[in-house]
């Protein structure tokens, strides 16, 4: 493994380029195919700076380096912005980078997955402490067998699925089929929030790992921290020695501890966020630091959409704690259980008891999507106009707290055992 991290500073780029150099120079590439996978756009990645530096150190020796978008079940993006997003133009790709060629997963076309293997209910129950046992088959997408390497690339951040992203959740869900997306998805929800997000060592980790064993095509990693911005670790090697570096900076680095709850916090989602379905991460990263009964107010004027790919199916179901769905999980047999995660991850903790759902907080949307549908889906709903932010900042005494760029740091309360 090569890579440095720091608390304190900032990485220059000319280290970057370097670490990528030295693990790229080790690897025998000499007129073989390379595959770069990389995160979209509603991650924060310097792709400029990694792709351009890729390409320079092994353009000219490889036979083809080319690009696929880890969307999972995000949208596709259309040819020239993935261009945009790694720093190069329709012409400088022709004339600069020509070896490359641009891929969207394709998660839900049977046609684009291979079954790699299975991992059976005795091995899933044993990884799982018993939470699950179920055969479990690893689909991934079958375009990696074309290549002789895969470039996996991505940041590293608290994550409320897997614990920590980053490594091999690129592969799984970022190439990933339906089948595994949903099983682990509703492991991590099963776990809960509070219980999984920033932890290092978790099942869904070790179901990710696992199902990475079965794939044949060598596996290299870049993994990154960013914080404010500004690049603070670079690390390199097999996707879990690169990841379990950054993982530990990323500890260090991107959460925020408050010694109280508030009754009132107000998350300003950044723009990279679309849709409900990336900007519940404002929920996924706020909701600890609620007090009970208090208010998490997802302020997103940009956000028209609960979500882009999935909204036909909370539309139809709606936000809910947990147990709502796990006391009556025959219900709901039909509704792929990713769904189902995504829904609870928003929604957060609660109990349902005796046919009555009482959430331990109230998640109120201020986005473009109407009052209508929001009291529909079982969220709140405040009018973003009526809503002056500065009116939430230095009140933290009082129980207001403002949090701007929400869903990147996580806010934990450390006063809870």
């Amino acid at each position: 493994m090569i890579g440095k991290g720091y608390e304190q500073g900032t990485m220059t780029d000319g280290e970057a380029r370097g670490i990528m150099a030295e693990a790229l120079n080790r690897l025998d590439l000499d007129g073989k195919k390379v595959l770069m996978i990389i995160p979209d756009t509603t991650r924060t990645a310097p792709m400029p700076l990694i792709y351009k530096a890729v390409y320079e150190t092994i353009g000219a020796k490889v036979a083809q380096l080319d690009v696929m978008v880890a969307l999972g079940t995000h949208p596709a993006m259309p040819e020239e912005k993935i261009m945009s997003w790694v720093g190069i133009t329709p012409e400088e790709h022709r004339s600069a980078y020509p070896k490359t060629r641009f891929f969207n997963h394709a998660w839900n076309d049977p046609d684009a997955l291979a079954v790699a293997g299975t991992v059976p209910a005795a091995e899933m129950a044993e990884i799982t402490g018993g939470l699950m046992a179920e055969d479990v088959p690893v689909t991934i997408n079958k375009k990696i067998y074309e290549y002789d390497r895969l470039l996996i690339t991505g940041p590293v951040v608290p994550h409320e699925v897997v614990g920590i992203s980053g490594g091999n959740k690129y592969l799984f869900p970022g190439i990933s089929g339906q089948e595994i997306i949903d099983f682990f998805h509703w492991l991590g929800a099963l776990i809960t929030i509070p219980k999984i997000i920033g932890v290092k060592d978790t099942p869904v980790r070790r179901v990710l790992n696992r199902a990475a064993q079965f794939l044949t095509v060598p596996r290299s990693a870049f993994c990154f921290v960013i914080h404010e911005h500004q690049l603070k670790g670079f690390f390199t090697g097999t996707p879990e020695e690169a990841w379990s570096a950054a993982a530990d900076l990323s500890d260090k680095l991107h959460i925020v501890y408050k010694n109280r709850r508030y009754q009132s916090v107000l998350g300003l989602a950044p723009p990279k966020f679309d849709d409900l379905w990336t900007g519940g991460k404002v929920s996924y990263k706020l909701q600890d630091i609620v007090a009970d009964g208090g208010e998490l107010i997802i302020y997103a004027p940009n956000i028209d959409e609960v979500s882009y790919v999935h909204g036909h199916w909370i539309d139809q179901i709606g936000y809910h704690c947990r147990d709502y769905y796990y006391r009556r999980m025959e219900q709901f047999a039909q509704i792929p259980r990713g769904i189902l995660a995504h829904s609870t991850h928003v929604k957060g903790a609660g109990t349902f008891e005796n046919g009555v759902e009482q959430p331990r907080i109230n998640v109120i949307l201020a986005t473009g999507i109407p009052e209508e549908r929001c009291r529909r889906i079982n969220l709140g709903y405040r009018d973003y106009r009526t809503i002056n932010p500065q009116e939430w900042a230095g009140r933290e005494d009082e129980g207001y707290l403002l949090v701007p760029e929400a869903g990147d740091l996580l806010f934990r309360y450390a006063g809870k055992k």
